[in-house]
Formats: structure tokens, sequence, C-alpha cells
């Protein structure tokens, strides 16, 4: 699909001031920063994306210091074209910029047809990034993912294949995404005896889907490993937008493979009407306060977010500015939760 690249935004020049938007966290035991706030293309950069939107919401996240922008192969619809329309805007707006930028992307989901599309094989992880490579326009990303766990590969085959691409120069640093703690200090081992460090992991996390609080979090903090969380709002559910009802234009209503609207209970909408009154009380959105719920945990490198409007992304940078809570507000917090 051919995209209309005429779009009447004028040149591009950022914020003087944009890293002192922001706060920046070491990543594990690592020389590379992160911003506290990253950017995710997982939606609303596909072919069916307004084109000029997304220029606009890239622009926004650089000029409030979001210098890291996360992609994965199959990102669209279809698959690839996030990366496609990165690369597009890269060309347009970042072009000078690049060495300012961490850009990573992932590859472990179905990609193309065949037995070599999919998994964690050396075969497909190889193939992989170097068509994320053509379709950005780019030498290299800064970090590549495994995107996923692989129980028919062995980890040393997949592990190893991270090792070649740092060796060939197609990325700086690897990363995995959904691992346990047990692959994860797996992972970690194996990568260490090749040379190459496990730079990051990134979870799924938020205060509804806490799986990784119960070993993975230990063995990151332990190992000396980042992390960045992946969907902490839940897909929407939390934010002020579900508190009434579902409403008509929401992900819920009209998509619902991320978000399904039979899952949106009524006692799930009181508990997040009760979280919503403590972030009042805190004087934040329920969106800011569930990211600084994240980052209130030093071993959280980054939260990942993503936006379909640039403004989302003012109240999400936010944030930043309270992740402290009081013993108070942890307990009040754990009680609604049930933890």
């Amino acid at each position: 699909m051919e995209i209309n690249d005429h779009s009447p935004l004028l040149s591009y020049h950022p914020a003087a001031d944009r890293y002192h938007q922001m706060k920046y966290r070491r990543c594990g035991r690592s020389g590379l920063l992160l911003p506290e706030i990253s950017l995710g293309l997982w939606h609303n950069f596909g072919h069916n994306a307004d084109f000029t939107l997304g220029r606009s919401i890239l622009r926004r996240a650089f000029d409030l210091g979001i210098c890291h922008f996360d992609l994965a192969n199959n990102y669209g619809p279809p698959f690839g074209a996030a990366e496609e329309n990165f690369g597009r805007i890269l060309k347009k707006d970042f072009a000078q910029l690049r060495d300012e930028l961490i850009i990573s992307s992932k590859a472990g989901w179905d990609m193309w047809p065949g037995p070599y599309g999919n998994h964690g094989s050396k075969k497909y992880l190889v193939a992989s990034c170097d068509q994320t490579l053509k379709r950005m326009g780019l030498d290299y990303v800064d970090i590549f993912y495994h995107h996923r766990p692989d129980p028919d590969t062995p980890l040393e085959e997949t592990m190893g294949a991270l090792d070649l691409l740092v060796r060939q120069g197609k990325a700086l640093y690897v990363g995995i995404s959904q691992y346990n703690a047990t692959d994860t200090a797996k992972a970690y081992k194996i990568l260490g005896d090749l040379g190459t460090p496990l730079l990051i992991h990134q979870p799924r996390y938020s205060m509804l889907d806490r799986w990784v609080e119960n070993e993975l979090m230990d063995v990151l903090g332990e190992k000396g490993i980042g992390s960045i969380a992946f969907s902490p709002l839940e897909q929407g559910l939390l934010t002020d937008k579900y508190l009434k009802g579902i409403p008509a234009d929401s992900r819920a209503a009209k998509d619902g493979r991320y978000l399904k609207a039979a899952l949106i209970s009524k006692e799930k909408i009181s508990m997040i009407a009760k979280l919503n009154e403590i972030a009042i009380q805190r004087g934040q959105t329920l969106a800011q306060m569930a990211i600084a719920w994240l980052l209130k945990d030093q071993r959280i490198t980054s939260v990942l977010v993503g936006v379909s409007k640039p403004e989302q992304l003012d109240d999400n940078v936010a944030a930043v500015a309270n992740s402290n809570f009081n013993e108070a507000e942890m307990n009040q917090i754990k009680a609604i939760l049930g933890a």
C-alpha cells in the first residue's frame, strides 16, 4: 500500500529543552540510560493509520524527551507496516537526530508464511532483523528482542542468534520479552558466556497484571537486567475512559482483540473507580498514577506507552513528576487490588 507522504507539516525543529522534560534511568548495570517514558508503535502506525498524525505523535514525544521508540517486525497492519512508516518518518523528521535515538524492534511472533517465519530459530531471527533494518532504512537497531519464549527451540540457539546480531553490528544490545524468571536467568547465563550481556526484559506489567512480581523482578534486580513494562494502562482500562461504561469509540467497543468488552465487569469498574479516587487525591489522572505506580520500583527502567494523539503524551509524561507513594496510599491500593 502506498502512503501519501505529502504531509502539510512544517520542517521539524526539536524543542531545545527536551531533555529537561524527562527523567532518565540506567538500564540495569549497563551504560545505557532510557527515558522513564518510552513510546511504543504497536498501534496507530500501520497502513490504516493517519501518517501525518503519526509524525505529530513522534515529534511531540521527542520534544518531551522521549528518545526511545519501540517497534516489532509484525506491528501494523499489515505486518511490517509500522516499521515502514517509522522509517519514512525517521527520514523526514529525524535523519539528523539518529544518534539521539534509541530504536528497538523485536521478532518472535507470526510474520511470514512457512516454517521459518515465526518463533525463535536462528534462521527466523536473523532474517527478521535484516528485514527490519531494510524497512526502517537503518544500519542497526539499538535493541533487538526475542519477542516471546519458544519452548520448541533450544534457548542456546535463540540466544546465539541474538549474540550473532550484535557481533554482525546489526544490534547494539539485545533483550527478551515475556520470559518467565527461570528462562530469563538461563538466557542471562547463556548470553553472558557468549560475551553479549542481556540488557533488558520487556514484560507485560500493570496494576491489574502483576505476574512479574512473583519471581521475575527479583531475577532482574539480582542480575542487573533492565526492564521496560508494556501495557501499563491495560489497553486503556486504567484510565477514566470506562468509569461510566464502554464508550462507543473505545478500543473495547471497536477492536476486541486486545481488550474484550466482556472482561470489563462491574467488579472491575468498581475497582478502577476506587483507584481513580486515590489518583485524584494525589493530584493525578488514573493513567498517570498507573504509570507512576510502575515507576515506584527502581528495577523498572522505563514504561512503554502507546497513544492515539500527541496530547496524550503530555498526560503520560506528567506522571514522572510524582512516582512516590506514601504508606497510606500503598495500603489503600493493595487493599483494592487484593494484594
